[in-house]
């Protein structure tokens, strides 16, 4: 996979990325604990969107997959990780995209729209709802399921979900650990009042850590809900009826 060498605010930063396809760019932003192969490649998403049309740029965040890591919570903020984006869109001389994130890569991603609109088109927000303004799950949990000697010594849920998630996509937990305290800021209603671009938000009907997806939608003004039946936050990426979703606002 090609690297993008990157001089940032906080120093160099090498970025693993797939770029694919011709037409209009559209960057994807993955999961926590996920990476672009997991998210994107493997699910047929990349495939999916290069054969309808777009230039598709996948990355590994910072902190995941083949990309820069650090154990600094202070190397995660949502802004920073934002600038990473930009960072690489620049590198490839890409002026102007769409962005898709799904969970943390919506907090990304709407990050990138209040930092810098001009440069973003159209917005996919999936499984992540009004939660990015008020919260949701406590961020402690997961960090400590991801630092425990072993899976049989986390003790809530979410953590082990989190845990045994971490591990099947090989991510260097201690890494991870600093991402989810250093990347866990809400994000400020107004961010969000302010965005004028066209936004599709989907989350899984089952979604127990996105919630309020429709609420999300209301306050902004070119925003629209959809509801990815029967999924859940783990299984919702690669759904069917979620890459229909997507394609079909892309193009409307």
């Amino acid at each position: 996979m090609p690297i993008a060498e990157i001089e940032t605010n906080s120093g160099p930063l090498e970025i693993s990325f797939v770029e694919r396809g011709v037409g209009d760019t559209i960057l994807l932003v993955h999961g926590f604990a996920s990476n672009k192969e997991v998210n994107w490649v493997n699910t047929g998403w990349v495939k999916l969107l290069a054969h309808s049309g777009y230039h598709v740029v996948a990355f590994d965040n910072r902190g995941h997959g083949g990309s820069t890591k650090s154990l600094s919570q202070a190397d995660y903020s949502l802004d920073r990780m934002a600038d990473d984006a930009f960072a690489l869109l620049q590198y490839l001389e890409v002026e102007k995209a769409n962005v898709m994130g799904y969970s943390l890569g919506a907090r990304i991603a709407a990050s990138m729209t209040g930092r810098q609109p001009e440069n973003i088109s159209r917005l996919v927000f999936s499984g992540n709802g009004y939660n990015m303004v008020e919260g949701g799950f406590d961020s402690t949990e997961i960090r400590d399921g991801l630092l425990a000697p072993s899976m049989e010594d986390v003790p809530t849920v979410i953590g082990r979900e989190f845990r045994k998630f971490a591990e099947s996509t090989g991510s260097d937990l201690e890494a991870l650990a600093a991402c989810i305290m250093g990347a866990r800021d809400f994000l400020p209603i107004e961010l969000f009042e302010n965005i004028q671009n066209e936004v599709l938000i989907a989350i899984g009907s089952e979604d127990d850590v996105a919630v309020d997806g429709a609420k999300l939608a209301e306050i902004m003004p070119n925003a629209i809900y959809r509801e990815i039946p029967g999924r859940n936050h783990m299984n919702a990426v690669g759904d069917r009826t979620h890459k229909q979703l997507v394609v079909d606002f892309l193009s409307g």
